[in-house]
């Protein structure tokens, strides 16, 4: 009788004592200038490779890479990437390729950069790709759960841009929105997306129909902004405040908006709750900025289906929050999940573990989960077909492939952005073109014009090019040659 008493009050759960732990202070990321611009994204983005954070910078727009092993102090001259001429807002790991990240600012731009597997030497400043298409600040950047290129941008335009980034071309444009976009979720094969907006209406958007296919008017009563986020089952999730201003959780079928599955009233902070979520377990991680805990819910299909699980709570409050893929977990100590804390100057990793006794490898915990390889091509998405992530064991532990590189197709995309102007008094020869053509192109160029710089930069730079060869096969005539060498 007592055991069958006891199992009707306890929920059957293996994720019942999921606890957090911080990493220790040597394990931390020290003396990072996490931006203090406002804007309610999450300002930091992880992979199984790196950690990136949006950082304040001087002159415009500027992020920081790290290498995952590269705890401790951070140099305060560590190179950043720059590119944008304003605050980065928004930054996401592409799942296709570890090397590979996207940014958005606010100066109307989004970027997507190539990240080296080394600590480079200097800045990195020149991106693959430039994606121009918003004439306001571009907020929101998402990349495609399973197509490979295919990558969001939603701006305070109000429109939502899909682009493929091998091209560097928009496919879809919606502007259905007629206020300012809060945030956009993928669900979990990517044939839908779902946005919440400052219209106080969560929608549902097929984009290759360029619809709204379901919409509800004010999931959370309150007027502050709201996040929602799909779940593996096609549910939605969302985040808002009640009229009273009280932070609230809802859980909703999409097929039919007229009354919730759940809705849970928690707390009167005033920070927005930011959703990060494992389809893997089902376990939902609402951090809010300013907040200094993290809570956690597990999502089931028993009543009352949003069950509360514990509470990781510390001192300091944060600023931003990173999660980390279940590819970049450490198995070998029954982490399920490890979040990425922003405080104020640095980044301290959370891990989430359920305590086993064996060390053997937990097949419960870890299911196969979505790998790194992409389930379409760009044409085949657009063709309306749909495909779940690929998936792979975590038995073994997760190995990252080697670095590959993202082919743009379309070469002019980046050739359109206007050149800085230079002196070229001032240039260094080191820093000069070396192609044939393009020496040939500047000494005639210099000809034309009656005039050849007698900066020694400049000349050593023409002689080493015509001594190597270089320019010996682009002279027609003998004596341009001849003058060239005796400068």
């Amino acid at each position: 009788m007592f055991l069958t008493m006891s199992r009707s009050i306890v929920r059957q759960s293996k994720f019942r004592h999921v606890f957090g732990q911080a990493v220790k202070t040597d394990q931390t990321y020290d003396d990072i200038r996490v931006s203090k611009v406002t804007w309610d994204s999450s300002f930091c983005a992880v992979n199984p490779k790196f950690l990136a954070v949006i950082v304040e910078s001087s002159g415009g727009g500027a992020f920081l890479v790290l290498l995952l092993s590269k705890v401790g102090r951070v140099d305060k001259n560590y190179p950043l990437v720059i590119g944008h001429s304003g605050p980065v807002l928004d930054i996401d790991w592409c799942p296709h390729n570890d090397n590979i990240l996207a940014s958005c600012s606010e100066d109307t731009t989004a970027m997507v950069w190539q990240i080296p597997d080394h600590t480079p030497s200097r800045p990195i400043s020149e991106p693959i790709v430039v994606l121009e298409g918003h004439s306001k600040r571009v907020g929101i950047i998402k990349w495609h759960p399973t197509a490979r290129n295919i990558l969001l941008t939603a701006g305070s335009d109000n429109l939502i841009i899909i682009w493929n980034v091998g091209t560097g071309e928009p496919l879809i444009t919606m502007d259905d929105h007629p206020d300012l976009i809060y945030n956009v979720s993928w669900n979990y094969n990517g044939s839908l997306f779902c946005t919440t907006c400052k219209d106080r209406r969560l929608r549902v958007c097929d984009p290759r129909k360029n619809e709204v296919v379901a919409e509800r008017l004010s999931p959370h009563e309150g007027i502050r902004p709201m996040r929602a986020i799909f779940t593996k089952e096609g549910n939605i999730f969302t985040t808002g405040f009640t009229r009273m201003s009280q932070r609230e959780l809802g859980l909703w079928d999409p097929t039919n908006f007229e009354e919730p599955i759940a809705l849970l009233e928690l707390d009167t902070s005033n920070g927005v709750l930011l959703p990060f979520y494992d389809p893997d377990t089902n376990i939902m991680y609402l951090s809010g900025k300013g907040d200094s805990s993290v809570r956690y819910f597990e999502i089931t299909e028993e009543p009352p289906y949003v069950h509360y699980i514990s509470t990781f709570s510390s001192k300091e409050p944060q600023r931003g929050m990173g999660f980390m893929p279940k590819r970049g977990v450490d198995v070998s100590k029954c982490e399920i999940a490890r979040l990425y804390k922003l405080h104020e100057r640095k980044c301290e990793p959370i891990m989430m573990t359920v305590p086993r006794k064996s060390d053997l490898f937990q097949d419960d915990l870890y299911p196969d989960t979505p790998g790194p390889e992409p389930a379409l091509e760009p044409e085949e998405w657009m063709d309306r077909r749909d495909a779940d992530p690929i998936l792979v064991s975590m038995r073994d532990g997760y190995v990252p492939p080697k670095s590959r590189e993202l082919k743009v197709a379309k070469k002019n995309v980046l050739d359109t952005r206007p050149a800085t102007r230079r002196s070229m008094s001032a240039v260094d020869g080191s820093s000069l073109p070396v192609s044939r053509m393009s020496c040939l192109s500047l000494v005639l160029k210099c000809l034309l014009h009656n005039f050849v710089p007698s900066s020694p930069p400049f000349l050593t730079f023409l002689k080493k090019q015509v001594g190597l060869g270089i320019l010996s096969g682009s002279f027609k005539n003998k004596q341009t040659k001849k003058y060239i060498i005796t400068l």
